[in-house]
């Protein structure tokens, strides 16, 4: 299975600049069952090392742009930083359904942005560089917080904000996508948040498939895929979301469930305690023996004592 999942999601990666993490970390939760900051952590050293690999293959056919490539890192790194406190702020729990919600919902709206074609100007980038290290940053937030962006928003921004040509937005986008990886894969690694095992398995199919999708990524036309990866990218999204709602709901009901066991069992013992506290009372000599004593002075020892007497000096007592 990971193997599968690692050459699929290279293949893309060399492709489209697309995959490392918006493909990554669904696969990883949905069905390896890693713990989402696990995930995350995992997905950002698999997904750097794939842009290692490839990034320079695109440098050496000049099909990077270093202006866009600075511009995008300016806004993105304090970005990153934001959103990976982010994440373990919300993964102090690992198994908590609401960081898989917020993660399927933010990979889901960055990949729908691609369908949005009236938010789309070529021109804009080139106009207005200066507020690209702005746009940059959410794209870190992001990408600190899902591993997800760099190549779902990165790629949408370059391709319908800026005049490149499709390759070049891969090309360029890679190498926005391995500076933000290296940070973030040197945070996750010092909080001990990667699972080695997954990684290596992930790479052994990566590294081949990488390199496949820079050979095919001249001959396959880069919109109509990106449109496909995108698509495929919402509905992991969506999957998450749903994984997550539905975690949610279960640990609801079973939090409901102990809380009614626990009030029951509350009441039993305490039921219990009256009732062992009763009889311990009945049963105690200086509860009998004082009645009995007192009624027989009064008897002068003749009769014996009344026990409804007993009974009422009992219950004066309680």
């Amino acid at each position: 299975m990971l193997l599968a999942i690692g050459f699929v999601i290279a293949l893309a990666v060399g492709l489209t600049g697309i995959g490392g993490g918006s493909f990554t970390v669904p696969a990883l939760i949905l069905f390896v069952g890693l713990a989402p900051k696990t995930a995350v952590g995992t997905a950002f050293i698999f997904a750097g090392v794939l842009r290692l690999i490839v990034g320079p293959l695109y440098l050496w056919g000049k099909q990077v742009r270093g202006a866009y490539v600075w511009g995008l890192l300016k806004g993105a790194v304090p970005g990153l930083l934001i959103g990976t406190y982010l994440l373990r702020l919300l993964s102090e729990n690992e198994t908590n359904p609401v960081l898989v919600i917020a993660l399927g919902i933010l990979l889901a709206a960055s990949s729908s942005l691609t369908f949005v074609r009236c938010l789309h100007n070529p021109e804009f980038a080139r106009k207005n560089a200066r507020w690209l290290p702005w746009f940059a940053l959410p794209i870190g937030i992001e990408s600190g917080f899902s591993s997800a962006g760099a190549g779902a928003l990165g790629t949408v921004l370059l391709l319908n904000y800026s005049e490149m040509t499709p390759s070049e937005v891969v090309g360029t986008d890679l190498l926005f996508g391995l500076g933000l990886a290296a940070i973030g894969s040197a945070i996750h690694l010092k909080f001990g948040s990667v699972s080695s095992s997954t990684l290596l398995q992930l790479l052994s199919a990566g590294i081949p498939g990488v390199l496949l999708g820079f050979v095919l990524a001249r001959r396959t036309p880069a919109r109509n895929l990106k449109s496909a990866i995108a698509l495929i990218a919402i509905l992991a999204g969506m999957q998450l979301v749903w994984t997550g709602s539905r975690s949610l709901v279960t640990a609801s009901a079973q939090q409901r469930t102990n809380s009614v066991v626990s009030s029951r069992t509350t009441r039993s013992d305490d039921v219990k305690k009256a009732i062992r506290r009763i009889s311990d009372d009945l049963h105690n000599s200086t509860v009998w023996r004082a009645p009995v004593t007192e009624s027989l002075e009064k008897t002068g020892g003749g009769r014996s004592p009344s026990p409804w007497f007993a009974l009422g000096w009992s219950r004066e007592g309680f």
